[in-house]
């Protein structure tokens, strides 16, 4: 089967942010799945995901516990950071992530990180 829109999942406990993020991605072409804590996705599964954006400032498992998470069960799904504090975003824990972003961020940039991960993801690199 081949799937013809990518599925992106979105971690974030500011129900804003997952509305504004979820309609981004929607008018960009992707399939947006929203959730507002790391549990509901991981109940949810894994399986179906192309790519992870997760808000690292979260109650109970934060976006840097999930992304350690999701490296376990599935290495090659791009996980994106976001965060609206600043001095978390400058910690080396932040490293080594498929993109990281500042709130508020730019759009565009967003969409063109997202498109080149999934594009390195399917090419297998």
């Amino acid at each position: 089967m081949n799937k013809t829109r990518h599925v992106v999942a979105i971690v974030d406990d500011d129900p804003r942010l997952l509305e504004s993020m979820g309609d981004l991605l929607e008018s960009a072409g992707y399939v947006a799945r929203s959730f507002s804590s790391a549990g509901s996705l991981l109940v949810n599964g894994l399986s179906d995901l192309d790519l992870l954006i997760t808000d690292i400032g979260m109650p109970g498992i934060d976006g840097f516990e999930l992304r350690d998470l999701v490296r376990k069960s599935r290495p090659e799904l791009p996980v994106f950071l976001i965060t609206g504090r600043h001095e978390i975003a400058d910690q080396g824990r932040a490293q080594g992530v498929g993109g990281f972003f500042r709130k508020p961020f730019d759009a565009q940039a967003l969409l063109a990180a997202i498109a080149n991960a999934l594009h390195k993801s399917t090419d297998g690199g």
